[in-house]
């Protein structure tokens, strides 16, 4: 349950809001343009709001936050207080874990994974870095393909470590438990990576590849792998002849 403090807090803070939209709705119509110290006041409300919900305890609530999270990245707002929140609610319950009894009850795999499509969508190399630790930690497949998806977005690979960190989750899967979503994300990863640095010339990804290409996948991830496998030679060949 949330506390009555948060509760307390959150409506205080709605009605500091509310407040201040009322009183632009009564202005004048020429005069409606918030101030640059309104929208500073009106975001650095709305980033009080997000913080207090990520951190409560009910799922919807964070959901929530996630929903304003992408509210302010669509108008622009990839500050660090958003970066930070995002990279808290993608370690929700894998690292930040809250127990009742032993149990975990913080365990949320959707947040996770909206949290990690949102990280991809900031696009700086903390966010990258933050995904990066999530495939690292965690353990839902949903959640990692979400995350290599977004690392592909942001197409970062500084000495390697977007590309090992993908190969390390593919051996993990193939071996444990091979999930055709999770291998088809990863392939989509090297292709966007290879293009953006003008291919991939690591022996441990073109393993990985192989294993997708031969390994207990559905017959379009496998066909997918050999597309890219050829596809990684070209590259290879066009930069020796650079």
């Amino acid at each position: 349950m949330v506390s009555l403090k948060r509760l307390l807090f959150l409506g205080v803070v709605f009605f500091a809001v509310s407040a201040m939209v009322m009183a632009q709705n009564r202005a004048p119509s020429n005069n409606r343009e918030m101030s640059v110290e309104q929208s500073y006041l009106q975001e650095s409300v709305e980033l009080m709001i997000i913080r207090e919900q990520s951190r409560a305890e009910s799922r919807d609530m964070k959901l929530v936050a996630l929903e304003y999270i992408g509210d302010a990245i669509q108008r622009g707002n990839k500050s660090d207080d958003i970066r930070a929140t995002l990279e808290f609610l993608s370690l929700e319950g894998v690292v930040n874990v809250t127990r009742e009894n032993g149990r975990v009850t913080n365990n949320f795999p959707d947040v996770r994974t909206k949290a990690a499509t949102y990280l991809g969508q900031v696009g700086t190399p903390e966010a990258k870095n933050a995904l990066v630790k999530m495939v690292l930690a965690d353990n839902e497949p949903m959640v990692i393909t979400e995350a290599i998806k977004s690392l592909a977005v942001i197409g970062l690979n500084d000495n390697n470590d977007v590309t090992d960190t993908i190969t390390w989750s593919v051996r993990r899967f193939n071996t444990l438990n091979p999930d055709n979503a999770l291998a088809l994300s990863a392939l989509e990863a090297y292709e966007k990576i290879a293009v953006a640095n003008g291919g991939i010339r690591d022996q441990n990804v073109i393993t990985a590849i192989m294993a997708i290409a031969e390994g207990p996948y559905i017959t379009p991830v496998r066909d997918r792998a050999k597309s890219l496998l050829s596809d990684l030679r070209k590259y290879n060949a066009q930069n020796q002849r650079n």
